[in-house]
């Protein structure tokens, strides 16, 4: 079976233990096989997809060059727009399985490529063939490990897949329907985590499929190791950015990286699905740090650790954080009125009466009005009129995910020109990470609505005017 968007897959490492087919998804709270009742599950870490929200039909102003008044704009951060169901929604915690369902290369065998398909046809049987030529092929049997557990990712709804994900546009929406056609594989990666302690996770290209199998064609990239087994990339491939520093106050982006079918790391191809693969990185590693992005040129993941989310603000000390803002009572500058950001329980529907505006040139925030448009300089562009600067006018969201944030910060910044607020820390680490976008290029985005920033700093510090009592 080919695979679909990332078709290609290689044969894992000898030293690299891979994973069975899952059996049933990945659940939340699944008890691991040694736990005591009343005890908390094991989790390995938690995946968390960037710019998750959906517009829902609606767009802004900015989107739509028009600035007439506020309008709906249906942006979930924090979950999908149509609800987190299932295997498919924003976030999934990976927690030790009841039985461990993990596979490791076992046997090596060369084959004609007509028997191919009889020799696949045990569905039992976890294999990755290789075709090298039409009348050579070379399949790699794996055999159950014990002491690991897989979990894949992918668009496929079928059962094997545990964490569903769909293609995020640059806007923050997601493609969807019959004409939305994904570049995201069907079966696009597996990440297995050992079940003793560090409880490691190692990411591999490409899914068994639902004969647990896993086809490399013949024009796929695929080549012999200098110790005699096989490698290969899929078609658009899996990227994979360890942040430095960790993912803290004091974290600085990175270098992508791709990995192989075997988790052996490379440099970027020339474009994503070129067939000539990258240099081997000899000194790095496909294990999974707090703060791995993952791309699956669709999507990107974020993976945090169990002691990396400890360390991240609680959805308890963001609401102190509204709170808390609003009881400063911000004052609009030039109409007076006492400005308050939402409750995120009212949802993200057209922007409240007292929502916050902001010029995101400057900083400066207001309340809403429709003076100051500067058509001459673009259908969205409006003038401060505390700076005089002219540039979009947008309202002011507070970022929900509290897993993107690196600190609890207060909320002083707004990517631009979306609006999403967040701590300063926070602002100018996602400003400065550039994430994948088609074959080979690299924009930073929101993380909370993946909207692309623009601007030199992709951010901006607020400016809010007090009280005059």
């Amino acid at each position: 079976m080919v695979l679909e968007g990332n078709p290609e897959v290689g044969s894992p490492r000898t030293s690299d233990l891979q994973h069975p087919g899952n059996q049933g998804s990945c659940v939340l709270s699944s008890p691991g096989e040694d736990a005591q009742p009343g005890e908390e599950p094991i989790k390995y870490g938690e995946l968390i997809v960037l710019g998750c929200c959906e517009e829902g039909g609606e767009e802004t102003e900015a989107q739509r060059g028009e600035v007439t008044g506020p309008r709906a704009h249906s942006c979930y951060n924090g979950c999908l727009a149509s609800g987190d169901k299932g295997r498919r929604r924003s976030r999934l915690a990976l927690s030790r399985r009841p039985h461990a369902n993990g596979v490791k290369p076992d046997v090596m065998h060369h084959i004609s490529t007509p028997l191919i398909s009889k020799a696949l046809s045990n569905r039992g049987q976890h294999s990755i063939s290789y075709t090298l030529s039409r009348s050579h092929s070379v399949i790699v049997e794996y055999t159950h490990d014990s002491d690991t557990d897989m979990f894949q990712i992918g668009r496929s709804t079928e059962n094997m897949i545990d964490f569903v994900v769909t293609d995020t546009s640059p806007g923050g929406g997601t493609a969807e329907g019959p004409s939305a056609q994904s570049t995201i594989s069907r079966y696009a990666c597996r990440i297995l985590c050992d079940r003793r302690p560090p409880y490691t996770a190692r990411i591999y290209a490409a899914g068994f499929d639902a004969s647990s199998n896993i086809f490399l064609g013949e024009r796929a990239a695929k080549w012999r190791t200098p110790d005699g087994l096989m490698d290969g990339l899929t078609t658009n491939g899996v990227l994979v950015m360890h942040p430095a520093g960790g993912f803290s106050e004091d974290s600085a982006p990175g270098v992508w990286r791709e990995i192989s079918v075997c988790g052996n790391v490379y440099t970027l191809r020339d474009s994503r699905s070129a067939q000539q693969r990258g240099k081997l990185v000899e000194n790095e590693s496909n294990v999974l740090q707090d703060g791995s992005l993952i791309d699956l040129c669709g999507a990107t993941l974020l993976w945090r650790t169990p002691a990396g989310l400890l360390r991240a603000p609680t959805l308890k000390q963001l609401e102190a954080q509204r709170q808390e803002a609003n009881a400063a009572r911000p004052q609009c500058p030039v109409g007076l009125s006492t400005l308050a950001f939402p409750s995120p329980a009212r949802g993200r529907t057209a922007p409240d009466k007292q929502q916050p505006w902001v010029y995101v040139r400057c900083g400066h925030v207001h309340g809403y009005h429709g003076w100051g448009c500067r058509r001459e300089r673009g259908p969205q562009e409006r003038e401060c009129p505390l700076c005089r600067l002219v540039g979009p006018y947008v309202p002011l969201w507070l970022g929900q995910e509290a897993g993107l944030c690196l600190d609890p910060g207060p909320p002083s910044h707004a990517f631009a020109p979306c609006g999403h607020v967040c701590s300063e820390k926070t602002a100018r680490y996602w400003a400065q990470t550039p994430l994948p976008h088609g074959t080979h290029a690299f924009h930073a985005a929101c993380p909370f609505c993946g909207a692309w920033l623009t601007g030199e700093h992709g951010c901006v510090r607020l400016i809010f005017q007090g009280p005059l009592d």
